[in-house]
């Protein structure tokens, strides 16, 4: 029998009991053992919880019950459960956790208090997508050209909402939070930051990067408007928010923003609190996988997937993919490396002599034109929305920051980038 404690009981939490009880002999037939949950951690002891385990508010007590073999983590946070999986760790349990800001920020530290010691994230990044071993193990003979998610249900939700039904973002982030798919404060989400910390552990699994989240360029989907669905409608585009990371040469660009994306593109026709992962290797070509990217049971039935894992083989793979460093070890690329087509949205005087200025500007920093609209705000103004062939991110800041001291632009410009 293999003893499990949950520290968060929680939505998740109470997943994991039901779905080894629920699926108990289909479980048992592939792990080879039977799973049992004993006991689990809630902040709150009087809160009517849907389990039939045993219930502590003291972390410690999972911890030093040597009866108990795996610490399956499920609180949320960064430092608190850092604590708590440390001590798990340095007792020699096995881990298993779904927490993304914890990774993102000590991934490596527990790596190295790992060794041996299974410590399974599967569920970290997009819920019940097995995208963790598809990129540790089926993909592991290939380097890694590229990588784009879709990996925040809420934004993908809200956009998808904003195109195809034209509600303002006031209203569908409203909407979203009475679902449940928002927080009250949807910062995290909205801002990009959410998919920021999953892409991370993505990217050190692919390339070998340590990077925070301080490291790496982070937007939300805050500034989309009607003018910009116009845009992406004319000219064939979907706009997302993705997670990419890229390979170039020996420096590897990591990035979270909106983009605008063809339609054709596998990736832009994942609609709606789904999530979806592309990942082009050097050998395999794409790959594209989706799936519910959160929600209990979603969540659940990636955790216990590595707990049948670890159940199997008694220890896990390498958690972050290498058994040795990288020779020629990949590096982070500049924010302002980053290369890419840009799309740009300029509110203008409506009178002659005005694009003229604005080409002339972005010729003078190297940047082409590619397509443009004009659309009328009133009688004296209008917007330019243009679209750029491939320039440097330090090159299209230059020309937004000239454009808007000089007086040619009347409010300060908006750029989305544009994946192609």
């Amino acid at each position: 029998m293999l003893r499990i404690g949950i520290v968060g009981v929680g939505t998740v939490g109470q997943s994991v009991c039901n779905i080894l009880e629920d699926n108990k002999d289909i479980i048992t037939a592939r792990a080879g053992i039977e799973i049992v949950p004993v006991a689990g951690v809630v902040n709150n002891l009087n809160k009517k919880r849907d389990v039939s385990i045993k219930l502590t508010n003291n972390p410690d007590d999972l911890i030093n019950d040597d009866s108990i073999d795996i610490i399956v983590e499920l609180m949320g946070g960064v430092e608190e459960p850092y604590k708590v999986v440390k001590k798990a760790l340095e007792k020699g349990k096995a881990v298993v956790t779904a927490n993304k800001a914890l990774l993102a920020y000590h991934r490596y530290e527990l790596q190295e208090l790992a060794g041996d010691t299974a410590f399974e994230y599967e569920a970290a990044v997009a819920g019940g997508i097995p995208i963790i071993n598809a990129l540790r193990d089926g993909l592991s003979a290939n380097h890694i050209e590229s990588i784009k998610g879709i990996i925040n249900g809420t934004c993908n939700y809200m956009l998808d909402k904003m195109i195809n039904e034209n509600i303002p973002y006031d209203v569908i982030l409203k909407e979203a939070q009475e679902l449940g798919y928002a927080e009250a404060d949807p910062t995290f989400d909205v801002g990009g930051f959410d998919a920021a910390h999953k892409l991370l552990i993505l990217a050190s699994i692919a390339y070998g990067i340590d990077a925070k989240p301080e490291d790496i360029l982070i937007e939300g989907i805050e500034n989309i408007t009607e003018e910009d669905i116009e845009f992406a409608k004319e000219f064939n585009y979907a706009i997302k928010l993705l997670g990419i990371a890229k390979m170039k040469g020996d420096k590897v660009e990591l990035r979270v923003h909106s983009v605008l994306i063809p339609n054709s593109e596998m990736i832009a026709k994942v609609d709606g609190v789904m999530n979806g992962v592309s990942v082009v290797g050097d050998k395999v070509g794409e790959t594209l996988f989706y799936g519910a990217g959160a929600g209990g049971d979603a969540t659940a039935s990636a955790v216990i997937a590595n707990i049948i894992d670890i159940a199997r083989k008694g220890k896990g793979s390498p958690m972050l993919g290498f058994h040795k460093p990288l020779e020629g070890k990949l590096t982070l690329a500049s924010k302002d490396d980053i290369e890419t087509k840009y799309y740009l949205r300029l509110l203008v005087a409506d009178k002659s002599g005005v694009l003229a200025k604005v080409a002339n500007i972005l010729g003078d920093k190297g940047i082409s034109i590619k397509t443009m609209l004009q659309k009328p705000c009133d009688k004296n103004t209008a917007n330019l929305l243009l679209s750029t062939h491939t320039c440097n991110e330090r090159d299209i800041k230059d020309a937004l920051a000239t454009l808007e001291s000089s007086g040619v632009v009347l409010k300060t410009p908006a750029m989305i980038r544009i994946e192609e």
